[in-house]
């Protein structure tokens, strides 16, 4: 009301409407409609006292004309402001409007309703948070540069990993290509590293690497990250889904680094990205005024560092966990390695933890499996006492078996073993275990004759040594060889050489 009286002032003093509009008090045609109502009230004449602002603002509300029109969006008000409250824009308004209810309007209407509806909502008020020294960092991802993997030489997406202290305003920026469970944890091992102590807190958004099921009451913490939080003695604090005002103080970390940082630099490589972004923080980031605190973050940090909790003595081990299933080849998958598992365990759900050194396998809570951790793809880790019985005795029974158990049996059988794995056409490992577990039937004596027999007669097969041990030819003293010459084979024997069957048939010569 007193920009009215200042003008009714000036209306008594005798002023135009141009000159009071050039002032700024008012517009003409605004003037033009005050002069008439004053004119109409007396209150411009000679010694008439102005009004009170309480009739003043009676009387301009009266002044006021109505709407003669109505808009042609109106009879919808209802349903737009439903369909407002469901988040629908008011381009997709005036097109449903259009095409289901037979709307001829102008997309202008459409608008004016929408505005006059946010206009009769309370605003919404929002109180900054505060925090105590060392009580709590904010985390979150911006996206980054594209920069040339050397992984694979492709070029990909780099993501801007920041985490603030909320009293200081301190950062640590470092730039990744994923955001996978195991870079989440590492970036944190060297947060925490590169401000020498942890914060208390760790508010974040709901990353799939951090959180599994996210809620605003029950949020279901990915169980590598409880770990590194049990390690390093922080609480994770999950803002609410779709309410990253909760995280504002990084939010705004973020685009300050998109901002200031990028857009004036040129990076080789991710190494190149990260070492200008830490002298970043420190000689720009780190000395300016910050916008909201008005002094410098790390000049704050100083007041802030002895308060947060310490580093601990031994860093803690921090492991990835999956859940893979027993395959029926007694492995189970991971990163693209395999590792193997008790055979016992095939076709089951276990949990697998993985550090940068090894790799453990659980069922439930009992450790099944330790093994060494395998960094190129198609690596297969496998343990013999994890394989079924017949399978860790068809791999143990290779050729510097058999050759070891044959020398064991005798120099025939050892000789014989040796023939076939001359074998320069077939591959006689098979044959040879066959040999060496007549053994088991026979004793390593008649084993060994029946070696001896086979090799005097230029037959080192396996079926030529099972048929002489069957039929007893190692045992007949008339078949056993003795000296050369003399008549040792029997007519009716099988392996029988030509020669000597034609001493025996020849008489003897005068």
């Amino acid at each position: 009301m007193f920009q009215y009286r200042q003008v009714l002032v000036r209306l008594r003093q005798g002023d135009g409407d141009r000159e009071i509009a050039r002032s700024g008090l008012m517009g003409r045609v605004k003037v033009a409609r005050l002069r008439d109502l004053a004119a109409e009230r007396g209150w411009l004449a000679e010694g008439a006292r102005l009004p009170e602002d309480a009739e003043l603002a009676a009387a301009i509300g009266q002044a006021r004309r109505a709407r003669s029109t109505i808009s042609s969006a109106e009879p919808h008000r209802v349903l737009i402001e439903r369909w407002r409250e469901q988040g629908v824009s008011g381009v997709a308004i005036h097109a449903a409007l259009c095409r289901e209810h037979g709307y001829t309007g102008s997309y202008s209407a459409i608008h004016r309703i929408i505005a006059s509806i946010e206009r009769a909502r309370p605003p919404k008020a929002t109180v900054p948070l505060t925090f105590a020294p060392g009580e709590a960092a904010q985390v979150d991802f911006g996206a980054g540069p594209l920069l040339t993997d050397p992984a694979d030489g492709r070029v990909k997406r780099t993501w801007c990993f920041v985490m603030t202290l909320c009293f200081s305003r301190h950062q640590y920026v470092e730039f990744v290509f994923d955001q996978k469970v195991a870079t989440w944890l590492g970036l944190h091992r060297r947060a925490f590293e590169w401000l020498g102590a942890v914060p208390a807190r760790v508010i974040i958004d709901n990353p799939r690497c951090a959180i599994t099921r996210a809620c605003s009451r029950d949020p279901v913490v990915q169980r590598a990250y409880a770990e590194c939080a049990e390690g390093y003695g922080f609480r994770i604090d999950p803002c609410p889904p779709a309410d990253p005002a909760k995280k504002g103080i990084v939010e705004a970390g973020v685009k300050y680094v998109k901002r200031n940082f990028l857009p004036t630099r040129r990076f080789r490589d991710l190494p190149d990205l990260n070492a200008q972004a830490r002298e970043w923080v420190l000689n720009e980031a780190g000395e300016r005024i910050h916008g909201t605190t008005r002094e410098r973050p790390l000049a704050r940090f100083t007041l802030e560092k002895p308060l947060l909790r310490a580093l601990p003595d031994i860093a803690p081990d921090l492991g990835v966990w999956a859940r893979v299933r027993v395959h029926r080849d007694c492995h189970v998958q991971f990163e693209k390695a395999l590792y193997s598992v008790p055979f016992m365990l095939v076709g089951r759900d276990l949990w697998l933890r993985a550090t940068d050194t090894t790799v453990t396998v659980y069922e439930d809570h009992r450790l099944v499996a330790l093994h060494l951790r395998a960094r190129a793809p198609g690596t297969r880790r496998t343990v013999n006492e994890h394989l079924p019985p017949e399978a860790r005795a068809f791999f143990a029974r290779d050729r510097q078996w058999c050759l070891t158990q044959a020398e064991r049996i005798g120099p025939a059988c050892a000789e014989l073993i040796r023939t076939l794995f001359a074998d320069r056409i077939l591959e006689r490992l098979r044959a040879a275990q066959g040999v060496l577990r007549l053994a088991e039937q026979f004793d390593a004596a008649r084993l060994e004759a029946a070696c001896a027999r086979a090799l005097a007669h230029a037959s080192p097969h396996y079926r030529t040594v099972k048929t002489i041990l069957a039929r007893g030819f190692d045992q007949r003293a008339d078949l056993r060889l003795s000296e050369p010459g003399t008549n040792v084979y029997a007519a009716e024997a099988r392996f029988v050489r030509a020669a000597d069957m034609l001493f025996a048939t020849q008489e003897p010569q005068s």
